[in-house]
């Protein structure tokens, strides 16, 4: 029997990589129906037409939505309300791996920001102020290895002691520089997405303690995978020293569709796991996926001070619930 005929599933970042082999996992896992995003119509429609090639019959919706644009989420959201398709597994896996230079949205908030939490949180609170989410919804954040503190390269900012040296102790004030790249930060490739990242943990920890019984939030790590176009943005250096040298060592990667499989992995925990982080076990960048219990994970000032400044932030796209 198949338990997930009646489900519906919306996977963000679904044009390519893996969130498009995700979408594709999900129907193959009987899903009744797959809401596949990208930033324009014409390339979730794309993405609808080669999932079909992939997965005859199976029923995929495509939805224009552009993360860093809070009017695009806003209208997105309001077309899954006037579906009244209620979601059952929501997969907020779009992201930017890296930006070769300092880019913002209109709104003036860093991109990897935008891509990774500020565009998720506000379409995650107007599914849920429309009571769009179904009493079992799985809710996943993707998250990445390079938040762990032990990927090379990558190193997390201290936004505790940003705020106490620069901003009199306010640790809101310090989240919010850190989410706009403004002065005193200091924008890195590397120090951006794994604090991007290290935030989307908080994030889903602070959901869990907001969601009503039943409902679950987790942050997943695909896993070290290469093979996706999230490299074209990296700066040289990674894209043609370190993943091709990565790519030498079967260990230290592994493909799109076992980084897909991991989504499927935590959707279909129990009730009771929510608010955790899953990823490689540590100092690795592949392997089965294991409960990050790395102290920076559990920081439950920083993550209530940085639901405020997201919350804040989003009010443009009307998806604050303050």
């Amino acid at each position: 029997m198949n338990n997930h005929a009646a489900h519906t599933a919306l996977v963000t970042g679904a044009s390519s990589g893996v969130g498009w082999e995700a979408a594709a996992q999900l129907a193959e896992a009987g899903y009744g129906r797959v809401i596949v995003t990208a930033r324009t119509p014409a390339k979730a429609e794309d993405a609808r037409t080669a999932l079909l090639a992939r997965v005859p019959g199976a029923q995929f919706v495509p939805l224009a939505l552009d993360l860093n644009d809070f009017s695009s989420i806003e209208k997105a959201a309001q077309a899954l309300v006037g579906a009244a398709i209620p979601i059952d597994a929501l997969i907020l896996n779009a992201g930017v791996a890296a930006t070769s230079e300092l880019r913002r949205t209109a709104d003036g908030i860093e991109q990897i920001m935008a891509a990774t939490l500020t565009g998720h949180h506000a379409l995650t609170m107007h599914l849920l102020r429309a009571k769009m989410l179904s009493g079992h919804a799985r809710i996943i954040i993707a998250g990445s290895e390079a938040a762990r503190g032990d990927v090379p390269t990558f190193s997390n900012i201290d936004v505790q002691a940003l705020a106490a040296a620069s901003f009199g102790g306010d640790l809101e004030r310090a989240i919010e520089a850190v989410l706009r790249a403004d002065k005193p930060v200091k924008f890195a490739n590397g120090t951006q997405y794994a604090t991007a990242k290290t935030f989307a943990v908080w994030w889903a920890k602070e959901l869990a303690t907001q969601l009503p019984a039943g409902m679950t939030v987790n942050t997943v790590s695909p896993g070290n995978t290469p093979d996706t176009k999230a490299s074209r943005e990296m700066p040289a250096i990674m894209r043609r020293v370190m993943l091709p040298v990565m790519k030498l060592m079967p260990s230290m990667w592994h493909s799109v569709p076992t980084a897909a499989a991991r989504y499927l992995t935590v959707i279909d925990m129990p009730d009771g796991v929510t608010g955790q982080f899953f990823a490689s076990p540590p100092q690795k960048m592949t392997g089965p996926v294991t409960s990050m219990t790395m102290s920076h994970f559990t920081n439950v000032a920083g993550q209530r001070a940085l639901w405020n400044v997201v919350s804040r932030l989003a009010v443009s796209g009307g998806a604050s619930t303050r």
